[in-house]
């Protein structure tokens, strides 16, 4: 049920809300399987294109097979040119709280800047509305099985949690980011503000967990992610051609990994570099490969909804990031048996690829010794093979089933 109200805040501004209802009127039997338990997954978006996204629904329909009832929360909808399609199958319940982005706050920086008052309003309307919101999370959060579990997929989502009225309830933080990124971003505060009472906080990789449990964080654990598929047919590595898959963004490197083209595509005039992905560096990255000369060897494929088809038609994976955490798209390709090479930006890329076993790790940066590594590759068939080989076996530890059994035992773990 929806109700229409007018409400004025702390700063005489009025505005319209929504108030939703929530109900739940599923039976004992639908709500929890068979000996299952209710979880509730929350996020800044449900729909949003991105890992968190991907991982999150990956989760909720590995934890529902397991007669688990899953609701999955967003905070704020996703923008119309990042919505992802889910499909009309869920077989789990999804709720975004907000109907639209909340205002975003400046900085309080300076006596000017704390005494503006056209600030102080938004402010007090935006604080107003995670109030509300907060109030229907914990209409949801009431309506499952006392010692159900709430895990929260990241820190912004956190701050309406921490709002929310989660007794009787276990609460687990994750951060999926390396230590690094989250410490060189504003996020890191937060993490230590809001994550700091959690029953437990979750990273990706034991080297991660190790760093947080130095800033005496001593509930840390880690779980990696799990292995989104894996193809039964994979790469047979006989096209001539690089794949990358990213988001064309900064921190995604694109820009790094045409510079070291810019040294292979000379010497390997009939290999193609793949580009899928879109995003708000499009434009600078195409001028870019233009001024290098490589409009000729660069074929931008755009976003692409046919993963394991875009690496089963490629021979080398590339992942030139500035920051990861546990990439799942560097599972995706040595799944399809495709040899990557990649930046070593995160204890995550290590974990995944045993150096000169199974893939190439390069400094962070690096785009001369990352063209030298993809040279390697390219020039040397039987050495592609070998690890392409090797690393369609080696990803099998992080099979769903592995890490599925460690996320229930973790749940029997909090029973206690």
């Amino acid at each position: 049920m929806t109700e229409t109200t007018e409400t004025t805040d702390t700063a005489g501004t009025t505005e319209t809300t929504r108030t939703t209802e929530v109900t739940l009127t599923t039976t004992a039997d639908e709500r929890h399987g068979a000996g299952g338990r209710d979880i509730v997954l929350v996020s800044n978006s449900v729909d949003e294109l991105g890992g968190i996204t991907s991982w999150s629904h990956r989760m909720a329909r590995l934890f529902s097979e397991r007669g688990h009832a899953v609701h999955v929360i967003g905070i704020v909808p996703a923008p119309e040119d990042r919505r992802a399609d889910l499909g009309d199958d869920l077989p789990y319940r999804t709720t975004t709280l907000y109907d639209a982005h909340p205002p975003v706050l400046k900085p309080r920086r300076g006596l000017k800047r704390r005494l503006d008052l056209v600030e102080r309003r938004r402010r007090a309307s935006r604080e107003a509305g995670m109030r509300r919101e907060a109030a229907k999370l914990t209409a949801i959060l009431r309506s499952v099985r006392p010692g159900s579990v709430v895990i929260v997929t990241q820190v912004w989502a956190m701050e309406w949690v921490a709002l929310a009225d989660t007794s009787g309830l276990r609460v687990i933080g994750m951060s999926h980011e390396s230590f690094q990124t989250c410490r060189a971003s504003s996020r890191f505060q937060r993490v230590k503000r809001y994550y700091k009472d959690v029953d437990r906080m979750l990273v990706l990789t034991r080297e991660d967990a190790d760093l947080w449990i130095r800033q005496r964080f001593d509930h840390v654990g880690a779980m990696p992610n799990p292995l989104p598929f894996f193809p039964d047919e994979p790469s047979r590595r006989t096209a001539r051609t690089v794949v990358s898959i990213a988001r064309l963004h900064e921190e995604k490197g694109v820009d790094l990994l045409l510079d070291a083209w810019s040294e292979v595509a000379p010497r390997h005039p009939d290999w193609v570099l793949r580009v899928y992905g879109s995003g708000e560096e499009e434009d600078a990255l195409k001028a870019q490969c233009a001024r290098l000369g490589l409009d000729g060897s660069v074929a931008w494929m755009g976003r692409t909804d046919d993963v394991p088809g875009a690496l089963r038609d490629g021979s080398l994976f590339a992942l030139s990031s500035r920051g990861e955490g546990f990439p799942l798209v560097l599972m995706e390709a040595m799944a399809t048996a495709v040899p990557c090479v990649a930046f070593d930006v995160a204890p995550g890329v290590r974990e995944i690829i045993e150096d000169g076993e199974n893939g190439l790790v390069v400094p962070p940066g690096n785009t001369a010794e990352f063209a030298r590594r993809l040279d390697e590759l390219i020039s040397d068939r039987e050495l592609r093979d070998r690890m392409g080989e090797r690393a369609r076996i080696d990803i099998q530890r992080y099979s769903t089933e592995e890490i599925v059994a460690r996320w229930e035992n973790l749940f029997a773990l909090l029973d206690r």
